[in-house]
């Protein structure tokens, strides 16, 4: 079945496979950078800079860690929200053959420490409102450089005084310590110039952290490959080009905020519109004032810019496309977003896709002119998936529910120092290629459209039934009364596991019993028995992930120290 590819009949004029240099990430944007060198390339508040300046501060930056001592092969911890310095010292470092290792900006001491060992980074870039963090680790954790840089370094000198009001102010200051080299001086001093290491297009070319499809967190290798032919297939799928400009919502240590909010745009020729803090405001602003054409994020996101009152009234014409990914989209969330956009001059469509960090990022799309609800699409050019019985090899027919499992040029290489995690997750089939058994439940159908069901880790396991959340979330999304809700699996003495939903109401007013009778009900009415609710908490606001995803996983923790609370108390 998979040798047919029967998704490739739905491509229209994308092509099926892509022919991808043997070049390095540095090359490819010095490539744009010959190509188009007076085009902007990245745009922080205001503070703009083309592609011939970008490859400049790049080789600067490239000389100035080589002079720190960084060689080929070693690797740099960045740990910076989507910024100029992040993404110059991304590309800097790969210039020089070694491997950045991205983590978020706001991880705990506790954290760093474990990043730091598991990569072996001697230089970390962080900001300087995060120096703490760092200087507090102890010596068999701490690293020998710390490069700080300060959001202030790109602002213009009246953003510089806007921001020094209301945040840099509060920012302690940095005591002495040789340890540190600050970004604006290791960018201005001269050093000696460098040429490029001789890596090559399969070489590793970063290290994202992720939970990973086995359940501890580890370090994700990926290739200069992968990060290419993910750029390339997104590119011809959605067609990116020069006069394109693309909001990089999701950060940088997040597969897709690097991979296609920034490499994408930066392999394409196009503007990446840096965000450095996430939130709805700031995004419908930038929508408002950037008009970019490009709109990636998460199912969140865009039920709160459907919801905003200034994009009631804004130019929607110039969104060309928009994605949603991370997590399941729920068909009022999509029919709301596109309802505005249309009523705003534009015809935008609001897709779904789908994705992992071991495949760098999103590797299934919906395709522009269809839609089948609940559907997450159809894989990318040169990308194959196929759904297999769970715990084997064996391929499925269409229709039934197995295993995600995907072989491309998108695949990582491998988890970091960790060969045992790697077999059991890329494992070679009868067929002689290596798939990537992503942990993930779905199915497809005849006609080679995948469906997401849960994640293995989140089916809940209720008297022996098989749940999936997002089914009975989609059933809930559909009633009148509910805003949001996510589903969960919690402890319990009988079933083991027992089916809540968490909701939040449109008029929190109704919270109440004679609600939850009414939610319950309407879920048996259109749910198998043992995946309906047995109890609904009303909520305010569900919790959200640092990329803006509902954590279910506090929602379970806050049930059950509750649980535990009660306990005690008697």
């Amino acid at each position: 079945m998979i040798e047919n590819r029967p998704w490739l009949r739905f491509y229209g004029k994308v092509p099926a496979n892509l022919s991808y240099p043997d070049v390095t990430l540095y090359e490819a944007v010095a490539v744009s950078a010959q190509r188009t060198p007076d085009a902007i390339a990245w745009d922080f508040f205001d503070t703009l800079c083309n592609y011939r300046d970008f490859l400049s501060a790049i080789n600067i930056c490239a000389n100035a860690l080589a002079a720190l001592g960084l060689k080929t092969g070693e690797r740099i911890l960045i740990s910076m929200p989507t910024s100029p310095q992040g993404v110059t010292a991304f590309y800097a470092a790969n210039k020089l053959g070694a491997v950045p290792a991205l983590i978020h900006p706001l991880s705990t001491p506790p954290e760093i420490e474990h990043y730091l060992k598991l990569s072996g980074a001697r230089i970390v870039l962080t900001l300087d409102a995060f120096y703490a963090r760092f200087a507090g680790l102890g010596p068999d954790a701490a690293p020998e450089t710390l490069i700080l840089a300060r959001i202030s370094d790109y602002l213009s000198p009246l953003k510089k005084f806007a921001f020094w009001i209301t945040k840099g102010r509060k920012i302690a200051r940095v005591p002495a310590d040789t340890r540190v080299r600050w970004w604006k001086d290791m960018m201005t001093f001269p050093h000696p110039e460098v040429v490029r290491a001789g890596s090559g297009s399969r070489d590793p070319a970063a290290i994202l952290f992720s939970g990973g499809t086995t359940g501890s967190p580890k370090g994700i290798v990926l290739s200069n490959l992968n990060f290419i032919s993910e750029g390339m297939q997104v590119a011809a799928w959605v067609g990116i080009g020069n006069g394109d400009a693309i909001l990089a919502i999701l950060p940088i240590f997040h597969g897709f905020g690097l991979a296609v909010c920034v490499n994408t745009a930066f392999m394409a020729g196009g503007k990446s519109i840096l965000v450095p803090a996430f939130s709805a405001e700031v995004v419908a602003k930038l929508i408002r004032d950037k008009r970019p054409t490009l709109l990636v994020g998460v199912p969140t996101l865009f039920d709160a810019l459907a919801r905003d009152p200034s994009l009631a009234k804004a130019d929607l014409s110039c969104l060309r496309a928009t994605f949603s990914g991370a997590d399941t989209l729920a068909r009022p969330i999509k029919e709301r977003f596109e309802k505005l956009v249309a009523s705003r001059g534009g015809n935008a469509k609001l897709l779904e896709g789908y994705g992992l960090t071991e495949a760098v990022s999103g590797i299934m799309a919906m395709p522009a002119d269809q839609y089948r609800e609940g559907s997450i699409g159809v894989p990318l050019p040169d990308m194959l998936a196929k759904i297999c019985r769970i715990g084997s090899e064996e391929e499925l027919p269409p229709g039934e529910e197995g295993e995600i499992c995907l072989c491309g040029p998108a695949v990582m290489q491998g988890y970091l120092d960790d060969p045992e995690a790697t077999r059991e997750t890329l494992r070679t089939h009868r067929d002689g290629r290596t798939w990537l058994h992503t942990g993930d439940i779905g199915k497809m159908d005849a006609d080679g459209f995948f469906y997401f069901t849960s994640r293995l880790k989140r089916m809940i396991k209720s008297s022996g039934f098989n749940v999936y959340p997002a089914q009975v979330e989609a059933v809930l999304y559909r009633h009148p009364l509910v805003e949001d809700a996510c589903v969960a699996g919690v402890p319990d003495t009988a079933q083991v596991e027992r089916v809540k939903a968490f909701v939040v109401l449109k008029d929190r007013a109704l919270a109440g019993p004679a609600t939850e009778r009414t939610l319950i009900e309407y879920c048996q009415a259109n749910l198998i028995k043992w995946s309906c609710p047995r109890e609904i908490e009303f909520r305010d606001a569900l919790p959200k992930t640092l990329i803006g995803k509902i954590d279910y996983r506090a929602l379970v923790r806050e049930h059950i120290a509750r649980h535990d609370s009660g306990k005690a108390a008697k």
